[in-house]
């Protein structure tokens, strides 16, 4: 075996060396720093108040303007509509009808009530998954009461996705 190897081969993939002044960091601080249009696929989906728990740009139901983050998060509800219209958003990108530049990343979906869903709603939902990363928002209630309140636990991909990590 020369000298100065570490390891065995297997494990080299390519040139390890230290990175050089205005190298980029690594990549879970550039995740941290990349920022969504939250961008709401019916009314009330909840998007005004994502946005101002996990950051980003609240684009309400309209496509992100000049200068808004160009990554989109759809949100809707739980609630049949709402799975339907987040179905037809993703179909909208499907079919490359969005706006240019536009780049979908998930759709978050927010509870629409306390407890597990209703059978037919949790098949609809599996549906939507086999096509996006879905993202799952429980009910809030302090955030029903208007209370302030950080990211839930069950959300914690959501928060490391967004960089709203504690």
């Amino acid at each position: 075996m020369p000298t100065g190897r570490q390891g065995p081969e297997i494990w080299l993939r390519g040139p390890v060396t230290a990175p050089g002044p205005g190298a980029p960091g690594p990549a879970h601080d550039r995740a941290a720093r990349r920022s969504f249009s939250w961008v709401g696929t019916h009314g009330g989906a909840g998007v005004s108040t994502l946005a101002a728990v996990y950051g980003g740009h609240d684009s309400g139901r309209s496509w992100p303007g000049a200068g808004a983050p160009r990554s989109v998060l759809l949100v809707a509800r739980t609630h049949a509509t709402g799975l339907g219209s987040a179905a037809a958003a993703v179909e909208t990108f499907r079919r490359g009808q969005a706006p240019q530049g536009l780049d979908l990343d998930a759709v978050v979906l927010v509870a629409d009530a306390p407890g597990r869903l209703p059978r037919p709603l949790a098949q609809r939902v599996r549906s939507l998954e086999s096509v996006i990363d879905v993202y799952r928002v429980p009910w809030v209630t302090a955030w029903r009461l208007g209370e302030p309140a950080g990211p839930p636990r069950e959300t914690q991909a959501l928060a490391r996705l967004t960089g709203a990590v504690r």
